[in-house]
């Protein structure tokens, strides 16, 4: 059992090994962000059309990254994930690089396919190498980090990104993207050590028989616990990334502010306010749940409640510009996107942390991974295609304030899993073993004080 004293004796080392992973997951977004900025002028060299162009940054990324997500997750699970996150590192540079030094618009998209691929462990191999790292009840705030990380890359990739490939080219982004990550997969190669796998449980040296990976997908999904999480987290994306996709144009139509205005308020309001709702969400997870898990529920239902009720308030709110900051005009309702960026992302790093708990050390990956695979089919691929047909068919009936309604709509999906996670809070699965409802598990090496009703 590890004594109590062991999980305070965190230092800079264990702190480090998360920036490292941090750093990758935020160059994944930026790279993704930085396709936006790339579309015109890869449109004009290639005279490629919208549809095209709708392909190569979202549709041939997300289908790839999805059908290799699972497994991706089972090599992460079977081998050494430091290694695996050198060799997916290398892969990813060089993709990055070709697509840079593409000579036809088909060359471009087959590159940003491999860098589809090269991609897909990334994310279940640093969420396992996490739960490794802190144990418990001192992994959300680590997890809020990790997945923090893209709103503020973000920010940065849509600016800086703007600036190279307006002053050198849309290639020379891709060579900025790529060149850091050489570096990267050498750290990841010659300087990190792996960890001890299920170091915060019990037997965490004793890997269970090896199962396929149709196999390890099926017992996972019989575990009702991770099959409710798994479900819930999938189907509050999809309400997510419509809102993400379709916030500018809403601002255009609805508010009458122009592009650049709209992009800018976009992504600056609700980046941040989703960034610093992460981290306080994370931390105060960790305070909480350290007494009762019951919180790793509680507070994603409560940043649903939360969200939900800003959300209606901001999609419903009439036009008006409340003050002008930087020559950028605000509208008034963009208290209430902020307040809703905020509450948002409560849900992350407790989901997380729970799913991380209801499997055993050699599942994690591939159950990160699993939920992965649902989010992005839900969320990025069709997410805001409803959103968008929604908008379409609410012509005749509201206009042009189509848009307004099929996000009211689509917002109101978010009952589904809040539904689920009040099914999980009645039923406590983690008060199971890890993997009971499978064939194999152990019980976890954290002892958490006494849970209370609080």
């Amino acid at each position: 059992m590890i004594k109590k004293e062991d999980s305070r004796q965190l230092g800079w080392r264990i702190h480090g090994f998360l920036a490292l992973l941090v750093v990758t997951y935020a160059g994944s977004f930026m790279g993704r962000q930085i396709m936006s900025v790339m579309i015109e002028p890869i449109k004009l060299e290639f005279n490629a059309s919208d549809t095209a162009m709708g392909l190569i940054s979202g549709l041939a990324f997300a289908v790839v990254y999805a059908f290799l997500g699972l497994p991706a997750g089972r090599l992460s699970d079977r081998h050494a994930r430091t290694r695996v996150l050198a060799i997916t590192l290398g892969l990813w540079a060089f993709a990055t690089l070709l697509c840079g030094f593409s000579v036809s618009f088909w060359m471009l998209i087959v590159a940003r396919m491999l860098v589809a691929a090269a991609e897909a462990p990334v994310t279940p191999a640093s969420l396992s190498l996490i739960s490794d790292l802190y144990p418990p009840h001192r992994r959300s705030l680590a997890i809020s980090c990790f997945t923090g990380a893209p709103t503020i890359s973000s920010i940065v990739g849509l600016s800086a990104g703007a600036w190279v490939i307006d002053a050198y080219g849309w290639r020379t982004g891709f060579f900025v993207i790529g060149t850091p990550l050489v570096l990267m997969s050498l750290i990841f190669a010659l300087v990190i050590r792996e960890p001890v796998r299920g170091k915060w449980d019990l037997g965490g040296g004793l890997e269970p028989p090896r199962e396929g990976l149709y196999k390890a997908a099926l017992t996972l999904i019989r575990n009702r616990g991770c099959a409710m999480l798994i479900g819930a987290s999938a189907i509050t994306t999809f309400g997510a990334f419509s809102f993400a996709m379709w916030n500018t144009a809403f601002l255009v139509r609805s508010h009458e502010l122009s592009l650049q205005h709209a992009g800018i308020l976009a992504g600056v309001v609700t980046g941040l306010s989703a960034a610093v709702g992460s981290l306080f969400s994370g931390w105060l997870t960790d305070r909480l749940s350290a007494r009762n898990r019951a919180w790793l529920v509680r507070i994603p239902l409560f940043g649903h409640f939360m969200a939900t009720s800003a959300m209606i308030a901001y999609l419903l709110s009439p036009a008006g510009i409340a003050f002008t900051f930087a020559g950028v005009p605000v509208p008034t309702a963009m208290f209430w996107c902020a307040l809703s960026g905020f509450f948002t992302v409560f849900w992350v790093g407790p989901s997380f942390n729970l799913l991380t708990q209801l499997v055993t050390q050699w599942q994690r990956a591939t159950v990160i991974a699993l939920q992965t695979v649902f989010t992005t089919l839900l969320g990025v691929g069709l997410g805001p295609l409803v959103t968008g047909a929604l908008s379409d068919a609410l012509i005749p009936y509201a206009g042009e304030e189509s848009l307004r309604y099929a996000l009211v709509i689509v917002t109101f999906t978010i009952v589904i899993p809040m539904l689920m996670l009040w099914s999980l809070l009645r039923t406590r699965p983690w008060q199971n073993e890890p993997g009971q409802q499978h064939d194999t598990g152990t019980q976890p090496d954290f002892t958490p004080l006494p849970e209370t009703n609080s």
